[in-house]
């Protein structure tokens, strides 16, 4: 199994969605992201060089997620793991982003919300 850094729970106010109102007023986002990468060196040397700096991937994630409006959960989720894999290349394996609405607009329905899910690897880029 490969080392992985995780961030959980990523609450955020954009403006994704086909509907109206989520261009206008916006919703709740929220975001987990899991970074495959080798942890062994960082584990080892406990030198922030040696890794990758999450406040510096809570910040990309924020600015995409507060960004430009996506029509899909999906692209939004691309956008972030493409974003991340491109700008981390020579330590990043693979991402998975998770994303959440937690008050998706379908009338009458009682649920916790909608979310998707997407991996992508370095071959993923190539």
């Amino acid at each position: 199994m490969p080392d992985k850094l995780l961030l959980k729970n990523m609450v955020f106010h954009g403006y994704h969605g086909v509907g109206l109102s989520e261009k206008e007023l916006g919703q709740t986002f929220i975001v987990d992201l899991s970074l495959e990468l080798d942890l062994k060196l960082a584990g080892r040397s406990d030198d922030l060089k040696d890794t990758i700096d999450y406040s510096v991937i809570f910040r990309l994630v924020r600015d995409i997620v507060t960004g430009g409006s996506h029509d899909l959960l999906e692209s939004v989720a691309d956008t972030i793991a493409y974003k991340l894999l491109n700008d981390y290349k020579d330590s990043l394996d693979a991402v998975t982003v998770k994303i959440a609405k937690p008050n998706a607009p379908i009338e009458g329905a009682v649920f916790d919300g909608a979310a998707v899910e997407i991996r992508r690897t370095r071959v993923d880029t190539r």
